[in-house]
């Protein structure tokens, strides 16, 4: 028995659309209400939305692989293996594990901690040319100091880290109706690809005190027992991912705190006024206005689930964005409000084995991010005009938010 409420075609849930993009928790809404397993005949996936949905299919790797890919494009085109860069959030284990291990020991608290004063410093520059009564919060702001803090941690030298910027951004825009990865984006991938082979390559022959040469020098238990060195192409797919993950969720999730608290401006002046709050406030943003919309798993055996059948081999697309909304599991979720207490998991960085490495980095730089802006931008009004939504595969957000201050 089917307990969809609706026909899968009454809902057109199509992940590369404009409507989408403009606004996807429309679409959220009415497949946790309507078709909480929803099948996509154009595309060929399937889509859960309910958070007591999601929560346990991104824990159970048994069954929902992340070996096929992450995004919609790489599991429904997947690449030849001999291409594709390894990265961990593309793994299951046991490789997953070994490799996660050893990553966990170049992200230790303590190695977090310690990058603290860089990160004010670099929002602090950052923020101080925020002058004037208006400016835009992600093209002169959210946009610019992420990539400053990651690439300073790996080692890049001042003057690309701009450059590796525009790299990373390029590959991940869509034009509607759009899947997969333009010209331009495949230009660009090679371009940092390159980059950061070069790099690899300067670091192997001179260690300096970052990253790239710390990952160099670990060790890794390969299956054998053996415990050998990354190899470059392993650490091109760690490296990859931290710039492209750190310069993108910081820089996304600060242009919709200024949306989100231009709309709630009592909640702006609560929390100016007590700074405690910018924890709290950090989570809030992520839960309700999240920049990953969704992980996509692959999987390896039939799901039975609210009387449908997902087959095994299927695209299913877990909707981070619609589960942290769903008021079967949060009280009032579609209530914004910097003083709730979240229970449970916040899944903005994923969730299960898969939790995003640099959370702690991320929740750092998004609260110090915040506290500047507290001070560049007392009192604010968004202006509604300027709003761009970015049109991005699997991510969300703003990349124009212009205020004007006072």
């Amino acid at each position: 028995m089917n307990h969809s409420l609706v026909a899968d075609d009454a809902i057109d849930f199509d992940p590369f659309s404009a409507e989408f993009h403009d606004d996807p928790q429309a679409v959220y809404r009415r497949l946790r209400d309507d078709a909480p397993v929803y099948h996509s005949a154009r595309y060929g996936f399937w889509a859960l939305s309910r958070y007591a949905d999601v929560v346990p299919g991104m824990k159970d790797f048994d069954t929902f692989s992340s070996g096929r890919g992450i995004t919609l494009e790489q599991v429904l085109a997947p690449e030849p293996p001999e291409q594709r860069i390894p990265m961990i959030i593309m793994m299951d284990p046991p490789e997953h594990t070994r490799m996660r291990k050893l990553v966990s020991a170049v992200f230790t608290p303590r190695a977090i901690a310690g990058l603290e004063p860089m990160i004010r410093e670099t929002v602090r520059a950052f923020a101080e040319r925020l002058r004037g009564d208006s400016f835009d919060v992600v093209a002169d702001y959210s946009n610019l100091f992420p990539i400053e803090v990651i690439t300073t941690m790996l080692g890049v030298p001042p003057e690309d880290r701009q450059q590796l910027r525009q790299w990373l951004a390029i590959p991940l825009e869509r034009e509607p109706g759009q899947m997969g990865m333009s010209e331009a984006g495949r230009a660009a991938t090679q371009a940092s690809t390159g980059y950061y082979a070069a790099l690899i390559a300067e670091r192997r022959a001179r260690p300096l005190d970052d990253m790239i040469s710390r990952l160099i020098e670990v060790e890794v238990d390969r299956e054998a027992g053996a415990a050998t060195r990354l190899t470059d192409r392993e650490i091109l797919g760690f490296i990859s991912l931290l710039a492209g993950a750190g310069a993108e969720t910081v820089a996304k999730l600060l242009g919709s705190a200024a949306v989100l608290f231009g709309a709630h401006p009592e909640q702006w002046r609560a929390l100016r006024a007590d700074r405690s709050l910018l924890a709290g406030a950090f989570e809030e943003v992520l839960r309700y206005e999240g920049p990953v919309q969704y992980d996509v798993r692959y999987t390896l055996r039939d799901v039975e689930l609210h009387g449908r059948t997902i087959p095994a081999h299927s695209p299913v697309l877990m909707l981070l964005a619609a589960a942290t909304r769903d008021p079967r599991s949060i009280p009032e979720a579609e209530r914004f409000d910097i003083t709730r207490a979240f229970s449970g998991n916040n899944l903005g960085f994923g969730y299960g084995i898969h939790r995003c490495l640099g959370a702690a980095l991320a929740r750092m730089e998004g609260r110090i991010g915040l506290d500047a802006m507290l001070d560049a931008m007392p009192e604010f009004t968004v202006d509604p005009s300027g709003l761009r939504r970015s049109r991005e595969t699997s991510v969300a957000g703003w990349t124009h938010v212009p205020v004007r201050v006072g």
